[in-house]
Formats: C-alpha cells, structure tokens, sequence
C-alpha cells in the first residue's frame, strides 16, 4: 500500500535517499480512483527500493504548487537526489508505471 504523504511529512521522506514516486489525486477524482489501486500495487512489488506515496491534494497544497501541479492525477518520479526525472498527467496504466519506476532503479 502506497503511504500518505504530506507537505509536513514531504522533505522527511525525500531525504531518505530513495527513488519516490508520488501521486497526486483526490477523493473527488473519477481518474484517481482508478489509478489508486495501481499505485497500491507499485509500491507492494518495489516495497524497499522506491518509495511510493500519495498527496492528497486537497489536504495538501504547499507540495503540488511547488511542483506545478494543475490537473490530477499527476504521477512524479524522483531519483535518489530528489530531482523529478519523469511526469505523466491523466490516468496510466500499470505497465506504463512499472516501465517508469524500472527507469529509477
């Protein structure tokens, strides 16, 4: 399951050192709810090696304004210096995200 993020809990997580990937969404988003599940299952199969997480963004709007977040769900992917490498907008599938967090390792 992927962990909840928040801006407080933001910059703990990335100084890990750690690829993180992270999506933006909320509970209102039809798309989001279908990428969900998708995201829970990245972060079960790369548990240990990428850190997966997800920004409600309702809740949280200091971190999706750093990074420009307009449309949900975004999806961003980290390397280990904490520079996002990779964006995708709009729902993904899961081959796509695998395909992308193979990239981080």
């Amino acid at each position: 399951m992927a962990m909840q993020i928040t801006d407080a809990s933001y910059d703990a997580i990335m100084a890990e050192g750690k690829p993180v990937i992270i999506d933006f969404w909320a509970t209102w988003c039809g798309p989001c709810q279908m990428v969900g599940p998708i995201i829970d299952e990245i972060a079960e199969e790369y548990n240990g090696r990428i850190i997966v997480g997800k920004i409600d963004v309702d809740a949280n709007q200091d971190i999706p304004l750093r990074f420009g977040v307009r449309n949900i769900p975004t999806i961003l992917f980290f390397n280990k210096e904490g520079e996002v490498v990779k964006k995708l907008v709009g729902a993904q599938n899961k081959a796509t995200l695998k395909e992308e967090a193979e990239k981080l390792l």
